[in-house]
């Protein structure tokens, strides 16, 4: 009896611990579910963001383009109306030419008037001639300042014009000018995210390949020794280099889902070689090599699935050289494949 009752005592011991345990796991399931759709909330946000500033970016380029043709528009017209005031002024020259003509001719039928009165009478009558030919100059005088009148009226309005077209361009480069700012800054924030992109590809690599004495990180370049990849003299990948590779395009790959499709990365491969010379049947010189170990590397990635539109291959011989000495050791490091996240 004293046996059972020790077994009922511990049977509601453990009957009275259970329904704790499963309160503790349904608050921990709610925990990781607020979680997730914080996290899948923040995902939404920052994806409307980057689609807002592309459309900002956009409209900043459509109105660049439309305050450019407005700009040549108004130094068109600025040309045209300073020809006109060109001429108008070369005919207000004349005009006041022809008016000093006509006054230097009355002056002398006026002389000639007060002479012909101290002398013969019959010079009457030319001087009679002579005054219908100086009214006659007088009404050509009177028609040419009206003419010079209204020329100077058409200055005026001219040069208020222009004035007016002066303003509209200082206007149109200051809007240029801000638009060019607010460009500038769409334009860094885009070198920003891919900056950031760059900086998680490399991290994730380093995580992954953080055990290898071989492959390193140069500034913004992850460095392979050629030795890893390849046999000497060869542009042929060994069968641990192809695992390499593999790794590497699994991390391209998922970085590739989180950059933005409209900004243009690509991953350089760069092919390096050391200073001793080759010729052989294959590669006449560590031009060949270096260009063909890194196209090599590019084809590896395609087949592991990585786009042929974001790779890049290109071959530098001996000539950028991480260690400038004649050394062995100096020579294996500048033996290398470099990798590079960049802008297309």
């Amino acid at each position: 009896m004293a046996g059972l009752a020790r077994r009922r005592d511990s049977t509601s011991g453990a009957g009275f611990y259970w329904p704790g345990f499963v309160d503790a796991m349904a608050q921990l399931l709610l925990v990781i579910t607020f979680l997730l759709s914080v996290f899948m909330i923040a995902q939404f946000m920052l994806a409307r963001e980057i689609t807002g500033q592309d459309t900002v970016l956009s409209q900043l380029r459509t109105q660049i383009a439309e305050l450019s043709d407005l700009l040549a528009l108004e130094k068109s017209t600025k040309t045209e109306l300073q020809t006109t005031l060109a001429a108008l002024t070369d005919d207000l020259k004349i005009a006041r030419d022809q008016t000093s003509q006509l006054q230097g001719v009355i002056d002398v039928l006026r002389q000639e008037g007060a002479a012909s009165n101290t002398t013969l009478s019959g010079l009457q009558a030319k001087l009679a001639g002579e005054k219908k030919v100086s009214a006659e100059a007088l009404a050509r005088v009177e028609l040419l300042n009206q003419q010079i009148a209204a020329l100077r009226r058409q200055v005026s309005i001219l040069n208020q014009a222009l004035e007016a077209s002066e303003a509209r361009d200082q206007a149109s480069k200051t809007q240029i000018a801000d638009l060019g700012r607010r460009l500038n800054i769409a334009l860094a924030q885009r070198v920003q995210e891919l900056a950031r992109f760059r900086s998680e590809f490399f991290g994730r690599l380093r995580r992954i390949l953080s055990q290898r004495s071989d492959i390193r990180i140069v500034g913004d370049r992850f460095v392979f020794q050629s030795e890893v990849l390849f046999d000497k003299g060869a542009a042929e990948i060994n069968l641990a280099g192809l695992a390499e590779i593999g790794t590497l395009a699994t991390a391209i790959q998922e970085l590739e889902k989180q950059i933005p499709p409209d900004i243009a990365w690509v991953l350089r491969v760069d092919g390096h070689t050391d200073i001793d010379p080759i010729r052989t049947a294959q590669f006449e010189s560590n031009w060949e090599l270096s260009a063909a170990r890194a196209i090599a590397v590019v084809k590896a990635l395609i087949a592991q699935g990585i786009p042929p539109n974001r790779l890049v291959a290109a071959g530098f011989g001996e000539f950028q050289p991480i260690d400038p000495a004649d050394t062995d050791e100096a020579k294996a490091k500048n033996r290398r494949i470099e990798l590079k996240l960049t802008e297309r």
